[in-house]
């Protein structure tokens, strides 16, 4: 809009300026003529710039997708820009996503992993699982020895469907939340972890039922994640296709090269495993954006379809991927792992031990150092940070990325799937006149701060939305960050006016709260899309 109004400004100055000396001068064109001149020109010229604006939007919106951005002007097209693509990337399997917004926030990850305090108590989280009954079935008594791999808890809806013991140690019972929900199931950790012995399987000879009965029985099961609904699948239904993306875009995130090198064997043993459940194809998604060179671990793993994604975040979310290679529809089922658990349904068959061993990163500016360390999940997260040097005591505990993350009590524990701890600081404070007159540089998509014209900068990050929720109104910023052909905006309307068809018909199949996370942080609206979102999904999930 601002460039509109420049341009015919302009546009305007340039041709009511020498008519006017030309009528002022006693040429015979007066100044009532010189008028009408200048306002059929205009006209002209604002057509033009319309329609002009016009083929470019729709242009960027049918290339968005593409590796390439086509000037579609009214005057001859240009090609604008291309991308010169690595020897290693096949162009026919190489997506590049236009739109996204980075964070760039301090407290990277250094490659540096350190050694790991003992950890006295883990918990594996029933939260952490969508689908199950708030109140599982726990077998275990308290004060019983147990081993990594032996069972802890069950669905009541799926009670084939095992929880198992991350660790080996003492069963110290559970903790109950509202309406007495068990929130936590803990464990007083050995010192020398103890597994169970798991029993060989054949993949070359095994039938599908044989591998989810193995899968279901030994705790396997749960680190497969069906889309739509984030939950774990149902072991009646063949999923059409399983994806995984082996890298992450999101804020501080872990560098996945990284954390899996050597995983090769694990890796390679999970996605065979994985192609004897689906009829379909396993997807790889792989790091096109040429900062480093992905792993062996990834580029050699065979028996699946990798492709190639560039762009900023949400390009490493493996929602956008599945959108850009084989979309969701209604009625479709697919799964999806991160390849932790890649390497952990690997390890059951190579070690035959449910081994959930990981890099975790440590991220945040309030933190010193920021590293690695190799832990399990369900961690007490007080005793990994007896490690590491604070900044101050006023900060938030998030497992996970800040996006999308869990904010946890410093006596908490390590989300199930998270390979991540961010460590932010709190954001309780007011900012006068912050709306009128912003008084710190810090990440926005809005150009009211001049951080755009550095790039590169680093920002602090704290958890002050900066802003109370408003009314809810079209901007168009949800569209500038979302690399998918949805109408997020309306989507969330949708979902607040509870219609179930619009719901259907705007893409709410292929939506997760990891997708809309980014869409969230550039709100002016602050509203609650993660939160919204979920409600929609189990709306049309009953």
């Amino acid at each position: 809009m601002k460039k509109a109004s420049y341009a015919i400004f302009l546009l305007t100055s340039l041709v009511i300026m020498p008519l006017d000396v030309l009528a002022q001068s006693g040429s015979g064109i007066n100044l009532a003529t010189s008028l009408i001149i200048a306002t059929v020109i205009i006209a002209f010229g604002a057509i033009v710039f319309v329609a002009d604006n016009l083929l470019q939007l729709e242009s960027r919106r049918q290339l968005s997708d593409k590796d390439i951005e086509i000037d579609a002007s009214l005057l001859p097209k240009t090609i604008k820009g291309g991308v010169d693509l690595p020897s290693y990337i096949p162009k026919e399997r190489f997506i590049h996503l236009n739109r996204g917004f980075d964070i760039n926030l301090e407290g990277k990850p250094e490659k540096r992993t350190v050694e790991t305090p003992f950890v006295t108590r883990y918990s594996v989280l029933p939260t952490d699982f969508r689908g199950i009954a708030p109140i599982p079935k726990v077998v275990p008594v308290d004060g019983d020895n147990i081993l990594a791999g032996d069972e802890l808890f069950f669905d009541k809806r799926n009670p084939e469907i095992k929880f198992v013991a991350p660790v080996s140690g003492e069963f110290m019972g559970i903790e109950r939340g509202e309406k007495r929900a068990i929130h936590e199931v803990n464990i007083l950790a050995d010192k020398e972890i103890r597994y169970r012995e798991l029993p060989a399987i054949d993949l070359a000879t095994a039938e599908r039922s044989d591998l989810i009965s193995y899968l279901m029985k030994y705790g396997g099961w749960v680190h497969l994640r069906q889309r739509p609904f984030d939950t774990i699948p149902e072991p009646n239904e063949t999923p059409r296709d399983i994806f995984i993306s082996t890298f992450d875009t999101a804020p501080l995130a872990p560098d996945l090269n990284y954390t899996l090198a050597g995983e090769n064997a694990a890796f390679q043993a999970g996605i065979d495993l994985l192609n004897k459940l689906t009829d379909g194809k396993i997807y790889l998604g792989l790091d096109g954006r040429g900062k480093d060179l992905p792993s062996d671990v990834f580029l050699n793993a065979r028996n699946v379809e990798k492709y190639w994604f560039k762009g900023k975040h949400p390009a490493g979310n493996v929602g956008v991927q599945i959108h850009h290679i084989k979309p969701i529809k209604k009625g479709d089922v697919v799964w999806y792992l991160h390849p932790n658990d890649v390497v952990i349904l690997g390890r059951m068959l190579t070690e035959r031990r449910y081994n959930t061993e990981r890099l975790v990163a440590f991220t945040g500016a309030e933190i010193s150092p920021n590293v690695y360390m190799r832990t399990r999940p369900g961690a007490n997260l007080s005793d990994l940070l007896s490690a590491f040097k604070f900044e101050t005591d006023h900060v938030r505990y998030i497992s996970g990325d800040v996006l999308s993350g869990d904010k946890k009590e410093r006596e908490g524990f390590l989300s199930f799937w998270d390979d991540q701890l961010t460590v932010v600081l709190e954001g309780d404070y007011y900012e006068m006149f912050g709306w009128l007159l912003p008084q710190a540089v810090r990440p926005s998509l809005s150009k009211t701060f001049p951080g755009f014209l550095l790039p590169d900068l680093e920002f602090r990050a704290d958890t002050n939305a900066h802003g109370e929720r408003r009314a809810f109104v079209v901007t168009g910023q949800y569209e500038q960050v979302l690399p998918m052909d949805v109408y997020p905006q309306h989507l969330i309307k949708a979902i607040i006016t509870n219609d179930f068809e619009r719901m259907e018909g705007l893409g709410i199949y292929e939506m997760s709260e990891e997708d809309i996370a980014i869409c969230e942080f550039v709100c002016t609206s602050k509203m609650p899309l993660q939160e919204i979102l979920r409600e929609g999904l189990e709306i049309v999930n009953e």
